[in-house]
């Protein structure tokens, strides 16, 4: 064809202005090392079964226990028992309008993301999205044709949201607000009187809030997670949560989303969710058969979060040995799986915070996080996943102090 090049083909155009940092040219230059034969520290993934942290045996045996019942598509919202369950789970929490009909599994919550925004969003739409973020939030935003309007969060207030900011951010093309509680990558959870400043802002501006609950179990020192819809029934919600985290299911891929307080003409964005679930066939039907143990029966993180459990003594533990070293500061995290830590910019002079970490890997062979790659607007943060056992986490600290002992950009 005239005026088009052959044999080209090209990433398209939409694309372009999308990142996920988090998986791109560090992880990249990490893979690479490995191909060389070096063997690489990774804490830079919340991914829990690499770390001795495995999915507990009554989930996996049911879900084995179904396969032979697996083999074909399902439901294209996923299995009836399951969805029971997690509208049973979110009646618990006190959503007491939420029914199996109002409940679509996704695999995992990424996916479901994407799908939520896919039915919301026309070019140019906004979204309010936390900032540091998830970063998918933002790519999945873009991806969808709308435009990520990020909100400050507060490290000098544990990062919790500053609704002063948050206000001025909405415009008359702002159809949604994110909220992600608790926070990765800063481990903060929302006070209620926050959630609830938030949540008068959707009410008023008439927003549509997606919740990205996935941590919802995982909370240290006596906090509480406040489930966003059960304090604002009135408000349309789009909840989500899944088996990666608290269950240490990461690749069942099994997610949830939960719709409540649609009213009205909500039928129109309810039939773009299912023209998205059919389009997709159906989630993953194996990791489906686990949904309905795991959150019926015995909730084994709860040994794991308090004093003496394992995430609550490896959380302590990296935090003190990442204070201790000079220039380095934390919020100690009050939920979700990370030490998300800052250095100071008096002291450590960094402008590009991904060439810090790339540099850290290529000297150290430890991969962590780099700040921006969440979104932040300031390169003088990188996040460490504190997953990994005492000795591990001793053996990272020590690589990051003395790499930062001489490192200058």
């Amino acid at each position: 064809m005239a005026g088009r090049e052959t044999g080209l083909v090209k990433q398209a155009q939409r694309l372009k202005s999308v990142r996920y940092d988090i998986r791109g040219p560090v992880l990249r230059r990490a893979q690479e090392l490995e191909d060389a034969g070096h063997q690489i520290l990774k804490l830079n993934l919340g991914n829990p079964a690499p770390w001795g942290l495995a999915t507990p045996e009554p989930i996996v045996a049911d879900m084995v226990h179904n396969l032979s019942s697996a083999q074909g598509y399902s439901d294209a919202r996923g299995i009836y028992s399951a969805r029971v369950a997690v509208a049973q789970y979110y009646q618990s929490q006190g959503v007491t309008d939420v029914q199996p009909e109002d409940v679509m599994l996704g695999n995992g919550v990424s996916e479901l993301i994407v799908m939520v925004l896919q039915a919301l969003l026309d070019a140019g739409d906004e979204v309010l999205v936390p900032s540091p973020d998830y970063p998918l939030w933002t790519g999945a935003v873009l991806l969808c044709g709308g435009r990520a309007v990020h909100y400050r969060c507060d490290e000098a207030a544990g990062w919790v949201p500053d609704l002063e900011h948050l206000a001025a951010r909405i415009g008359p093309d702002t159809r949604a607000m994110v909220i992600i509680n608790p926070n990765n990558p800063t481990g903060a959870v929302y006070p209620r009187e926050t959630l609830l400043g938030m949540l008068e802002l959707a009410r008023e501006h008439r927003l549509l809030v997606l919740t990205d609950e996935i941590y919802d179990k995982i909370v240290f020192d006596g906090q509480t997670h406040y489930t966003a819809a059960a304090l604002a029934p009135d408000i349309p919600m789009v909840s989500m949560g899944g088996l990666s985290k608290t269950y240490r299911a990461a690749g069942f891929r099994s997610g949830w989303l939960a719709l409540s307080g649609f009213t009205g003409h909500s039928g129109d964005y309810r039939e773009g969710l299912q023209l998205l679930a059919n389009m997709r066939l159906c989630p993953n039907v194996p990791g489906q058969h686990a949904i309905q143990t795991a959150l019926g029966g015995y909730q084994s993180i709860e040994a794991l979060i308090r004093p003496g459990g394992r995430l609550y003594e490896q959380r302590n533990h990296a935090w003190e040995k990442l204070v201790a070293i000079p220039g380095v500061d934390c919020v100690r995290p009050q939920g979700a799986l990370y030490l998300f830590a800052r250095l100071d910019p008096a002291i450590h002079k960094i402008h590009d915070d991904e060439r810090l970490i790339i540099d850290l890997l290529e000297q150290q062979h430890l991969l962590l996080s780099h700040g921006t790659g969440f979104n932040l607007d300031t390169p003088d943060h990188l996040r460490l996943v504190f997953l990994a056992p005492h000795e591990v986490l001793d053996d990272a600290t020590d690589r990051l102090s003395i790499f930062l002992e001489t490192y200058h950009q």
